[in-house]
C-alpha cells in the first residue's frame, strides 16, 4: 500500500512537471531554462510547506507524508535536470549563465524552503 501512495503522489507531480514546464516554455521562451527553474523552486518551497504541516498535523495519516513530499515533490522536481542544464551551459560558453544558474537556484531555493516551513507553521 505504502508504493500506491508515492505513486500516485508520484504520477501528479510528473504531470504537474510537464504542465508547469510546458507553461513556463510557452510563456518564456528557453532563452534561460526558466521552466526548470521555476519547478525547482516551487518544488523546495512545496516541500518545505508540506513536511511542516505534516510535522504538526500528528493526526493525518502516514500516507499523506509518502504521497506528498516523498512522491509529488520526488517526481515534480527536476533537479537532475537542473544539473545538466548547468554543464550543457558550461559546455556552450555560456559561464556566466551557469554560474547565474547555479546560484539563483541555490539561494532562492534555499529561500523558498524557508518561506514554506514559516507559510506551514501557519497551520500549526
Amino acid at each position: 500500500m505504502k508504493l500506491f501512495w508515492v505513486g500516485l503522489g508520484g504520477a501528479m507531480g510528473s504531470i504537474a512537471r510537464y504542465l508547469v514546464g510546458l507553461w513556463i516554455f510557452e510563456w518564456l521562451g528557453t532563452r534561460f531554462p526558466y521552466g526548470t527553474f521555476f519547478i525547482n523552486m516551487s518544488g523546495c518551497f512545496i516541500i518545505g510547506l508540506a513536511l511542516t504541516v505534516l510535522d504538526t498535523h500528528l493526526r493525518l495519516p502516514q500516507e499523506w507524508r509518502l504521497a506528498i513530499p516523498i512522491g509529488f515533490v520526488g517526481a515534480y522536481t527536476t533537479f537532475s535536470t537542473f544539473e545538466y542544464e548547468t554543464l550543457r551551459a558550461f559546455q556552450h560558453g555560456q559561464p556566466s549563465t551557469a554560474l547565474l544558474y547555479l546560484g539563483m537556484s541555490i539561494i532562492i531555493g534555499f529561500a523558498a524552503v524557508w518561506l514554506g516551513t514559516l507559510a506551514g507553521g501557519l497551520f500549526a
